[in-house]
């Protein structure tokens, strides 16, 4: 990245993305323009990443700050994170329509459809694993740590 900057510039446009996306918002990825909303979209998937890991765990009520705990009941709570993760599904025809999403929320004996994982973890995973696989393995006694964001 350093290498796109000359002399005192504090902006620079990228030509390519080399490797996954990360958590890079898709103007940047796409057209290597970034903006101050570009963190916006990073915080975003990191919620969404967070939000998501918890739900498929059972512990989604890990969300929810305690300091809101006394005051909500929290199947409410759990209810909203569910259809919350359904309305950014990848497929567009598996999120729910506004009408629907604001039926979901008003009756609470709606029964909801299971969101799938978003495929940007999927990906993400996937190529991380790819890696993992075609690293070499030597047994001459030295030890490579590979770090990795969550």
């Amino acid at each position: 990245m350093a290498r796109i900057f000359e002399g005192n510039e504090q902006q620079a446009n990228t030509i390519r993305v080399v490797g996954t996306c990360g958590y890079m918002s898709p103007e940047y990825a796409m057209e290597g323009s970034s903006s101050v909303k570009s963190d916006t979209y990073s915080f975003g998937v990191l919620l969404l990443e967070i939000a998501w890991s918890l739900w498929k765990d059972g512990n989604a009520r890990e969300l929810v700050d305690s300091s809101i705990v006394e005051n909500c009941p929290l199947h409410e709570v759990l209810r909203c994170i569910h259809i919350g993760l359904l309305c950014v599904q990848d497929n567009p025809s598996a999120r729910p329509l506004m009408s629907s999403t604001v039926f979901m929320l008003e009756n609470e004996t709606a029964p909801l459809p299971t969101p799938k994982e978003p495929l940007y973890f999927r990906q993400r995973y996937d190529e991380v694993e790819d890696q993992r696989d075609t690293m070499g393995i030597t047994l001459n006694k030295m030890t490579i740590t590979v770090q990795e964001g969550r």
